[in-house]
């Protein structure tokens, strides 16, 4: 079938989060089963290296935003067989510091923003020529894609027998702009219902996903059960409950050529299942790095991604002195709000001999990260699938992590009495955080037991192609109920 996959990141062109790795992953696992995948993203500001690769199509898409009407160029970017990368261009809407905001905050103008943007993924389609099948959106930023495609687009040749799927890879993020912004979508009043896309007198652009998409999905089944109650769903429970017979669950995977020890180009030495002498290469090339002493029969716990309360930043941070006397050192790469910023640069300041830090996001660090360490924390207060467990599973780095979303799918508890891949807490509570890091401390203490659970969390299977597989079903769900809701 022909995909048209819509999202706002794409790496290596742009990332904010793991969405960035799904949307780059995902197509070539589903090229790889034969299907032609187009992935649409906006073209933001990019390194000269990366500009070098765009090919510029001759082609100026006219899209309409209330009265005016966007010009865009188009670039592409084939990163393997049977996928293309359309890179919707405009300067004054994307060329800038950062995709949805900058140090002061989401930008003003998102809501013109992504509905230029959305409009103009449609509009790439009829332009392109190419009948679409499957119109794959992903998070609010391309919510309205599901609308516009039913609302002003459905009747059109190329468009009339696709099914559209929603996905939801974070519910806490909706896209609700004030109703002025309306006209700017070129929809009419009528769409600004409690039933629509209206949302307490305000646009939610998740909500025209939900609402009109043939199908949504999310990024785990423990997620999928979550965001159908008010603790998790944001306001928007209601809509999922009304459609829950259409929602549906895919744990996203990893690329295992990308992230594999025994192959890593990144890190200080391979290693794999059958020989884990290496991994403590890796650890003494990590602890250099951040200028940490050697292990000194101490572990080392990483935690990699955003700075933010949603990750646990809230319950960790004020405790992190604490976690340090249990007797381990931790690394901790990552980005976010400003006070978690300068709360771990005073405390690093401090104690420099225990906790390395870096303020921002490296590739190659996150794989020598994961592999030098022999846990990888994650005290999500949410976490709808997480990539990073999955990549520190492969590698032999057993989870810290609450007991929510992906997290609880995806790593089994370990005790003596049953043998897991990780240690799970359940309550967002201090006090939980650091019992499971207790315990995981006394597991590290025996060496058997800890290689034994190292070697079941490697032999693992978190392929794309599984969740590839998966994807299959529900576009074909899609491509259904979207063609009976024509014939009706």
């Amino acid at each position: 079938m022909h995909v048209l996959f819509v999202s706002p990141e794409v790496w290596p062109l742009s990332r904010v989060g793991g969405l960035a790795e799904v949307s780059h992953d995902l197509p070539l696992a589903l090229a790889a089963r034969g299907h032609t995948v187009d992935v649409v993203t906006p073209k933001c500001r990019l390194a000269p290296e990366q500009e070098e690769r765009l090919k510029r199509l001759d082609l100026t898409l006219e899209v309409p935003v209330s009265w005016r009407r966007h010009h865009a160029e188009v670039f592409t970017l084939e990163p393997g067989p049977g996928v293309t990368v359309y890179l919707i261009s405009h300067e004054h809407l994307f060329d800038r510091e950062g995709l949805y905001g900058n140090a002061y905050g989401d930008y003003e103008d998102n809501a013109e923003r992504f509905i230029f943007f959305s409009r103009a993924a449609v509009e790439l389609c009829l332009r392109l020529g190419k009948p679409v099948d499957l119109i794959h959106a992903n998070d609010w930023t391309t919510g309205l894609v599901p609308l516009y495609h039913k609302a002003q687009y459905r009747e059109h040749p190329l468009l009339a027998e696709a099914g559209s799927l929603m996905t939801v890879h974070n519910m806490g993020s909706q896209g609700v702009f004030w109703h002025y912004d309306m006209p700017l979508t070129g929809l009419g009043w009528e769409f600004f219902t409690p039933e629509a896309i209206e949302f307490y007198g305000k646009i939610n652009f998740l909500k025209a996903g939900l609402v009109y998409a043939d199908m949504i999905s999310t990024v785990s089944p423990t997620y999928a059960r979550e965001i159908q109650t008010p603790e998790m769903g944001h306001g928007l429970e209601g809509v999922l409950l009304a459609r829950k017979e259409r929602l549906k669950a895919v744990i996203n995977g990893v690329d295992y050529q990308t992230w594999d020890p025994q192959h890593d180009p990144y890190i200080a030495a391979p290693y794999s299942a059958g020989d884990l002498a290496p991994k403590a290469q890796c650890q003494a090339g990590l602890r250099q790095a951040f200028g940490l002493p050697a292990a000194g029969g101490r572990p080392l716990v990483g935690f990699v991604g955003r700075l933010v309360d949603r990750r646990g930043l809230d319950l960790l941070a004020p405790i992190l002195d604490e976690v340090l006397e249990l007797g381990l050192d931790m690394v901790i790469m990552g980005f976010g709000d400003d006070h978690y910023h300068a709360y771990l640069q005073e405390l690093h300041r401090r104690r420099a001999d225990r906790l390395g830090l870096v303020i921002g996001y490296e590739m190659d660090m996150a794989h020598k990260l994961i592999a030098g360490c022999d846990m990888l924390l994650m005290p999500s207060r949410y976490e709808p699938c997480g990539l990073h467990q999955l990549h520190a599973l492969r590698y032999g780095t057993l989870p810290v992590v609450r007991a929510t979303g992906g997290l609880e799918d995806t790593v089994s508890d370990h005790t003596p009495a049953s043998p897991g891949v990780g240690f799970k807490f359940q309550l967002y509570e201090a006090p939980a955080l650091l019992a499971a890091l207790k315990r995981a401390l006394e597991t590290f203490a025996q060496p058997s037991e800890w290689q034994g659970a190292m070697r079941r969390a490697m032999a693992l299977d978190f392929s794309w192609d599984k969740a590839a597989g998966a994807y299959e079903d529900i576009y074909r769900q899609a491509i259904a109920h979207g063609q009976e809701a024509r014939r009706a």
